[in-house]
């Protein structure tokens, strides 16, 4: 008996699977079979080429540049034809390019526009999670639907309306430009993770005499840390890498490094070795962000995937 038993229980075991729960596990077969991982690793390896070749080449000389391509290096190398130096680096920060001066202005730009998004929107995720006022699911729909809105479109409307307030050229431009197109993602996300915090919490707060207030900061943002940190990444990324916001509101002075690059692309075409120093600067900070921090990074745009 304990035989037949034994055979019979796979059979009702699978009977009583869903038809997602089997195309869940026959997916994830595929997805682990050995073709699938080469597949990956094939694309990983080409997709880090590139980058692969910046970083060797923002180490040459300006004269191997010219002779030969990046693979060259390992032959050379053995040959003893080929010298690594730091003169581009030091060129690009301390000389003409001046790209230290870009690189803080980066700092500048990025660190408020992630503040000032994640604090707006941590305020209107819980009243529209928490608190019941008329209308507000209408809202909450008018604000999710505004993340198909193009940046593109609010560049010329945006940059009459700095000028006619005088700020054109200065750093509010930028923070404001980012801050309005962050909110409703940042207002999704946030909202959707509270959601998912159980209301026996909050309501074991109100009956203990919290307001909300209270129940905001010392019921829910502990709670909350993970997500704010996996948008405060999503946002960072965004923010540093970004060229036409700043191409388009900041002044000379304070424009952030990735249009100083691109401006040195255009007028310093045949100084390669600069170009690639410059280059890889920028990309130094987030990339060390999204390696250290990518788990959070994945969270975060996982937290508004499971509620509407």
């Amino acid at each position: 008996m304990t035989t037949v038993d034994d055979d019979v229980a796979p059979v009702v075991a699978k009977q009583k699977l869903s038809r997602l729960e089997r195309r869940a596990i026959a997916t994830k077969g595929r997805l682990s079979s050995p073709w699938a991982s080469g597949i990956a690793i094939l694309l990983a390896v080409l997709w880090t080429l590139p980058s692969l070749g910046l970083l060797v080449t923002s180490f040459r000389p300006s004269l191997d540049i010219r002779r030969s391509g990046w693979w060259t290096v390992i032959p050379d190398l053995f040959q003893g034809k080929t010298a690594f130096t730091l003169e581009n680096y030091d060129q690009a920060i301390n000389g003409n390019a001046t790209l230290g001066t870009f690189f803080v202005n980066s700092f500048v730009i990025t660190i408020p526009a992630v503040v000032i998004p994640i604090t707006l929107a941590l305020l209107a995720a819980y009243a529209f999670a928490w608190i019941d006022f008329k209308g507000r699911n209408v809202l909450f729909v008018a604000v999710f639907t505004l993340q198909v809105v193009p940046l593109q479109v609010a560049l010329v409307p945006l940059l009459r309306d700095y000028i006619q307030l005088g700020i054109n050229g200065s750093f509010w431009t930028v923070w404001i430009s980012h801050s309005i197109f962050a909110l409703p993602l940042a207002i999704f996300l946030l909202h959707n993770f509270m959601k998912e915090i159980p209301t026996s919490l909050v309501e074991a707060a109100r009956v203990d005499g919290a307001g909300h207030v209270q129940v905001f900061f010392r019921v829910l943002m502990p709670l909350l840390v993970p997500a704010i940190a996996s948008f405060g990444i999503f946002q960072f990324l965004w923010v540093w890498n970004d060229l036409l916001v700043g191409l388009t509101f900041t002044s000379a002075g304070n424009r952030p490094l990735t249009v100083a690059v691109a401006e040195l692309a255009g007028s310093r075409g045949g100084q390669w070795q600069l170009l690639s120093a410059g280059a890889f600067i920028s990309m130094v900070v987030p990339l060390v962000v999204f390696l250290a921090l990518q788990r959070y990074f994945v969270r975060g745009l996982l937290a508004g995937s499971v509620k509407g």
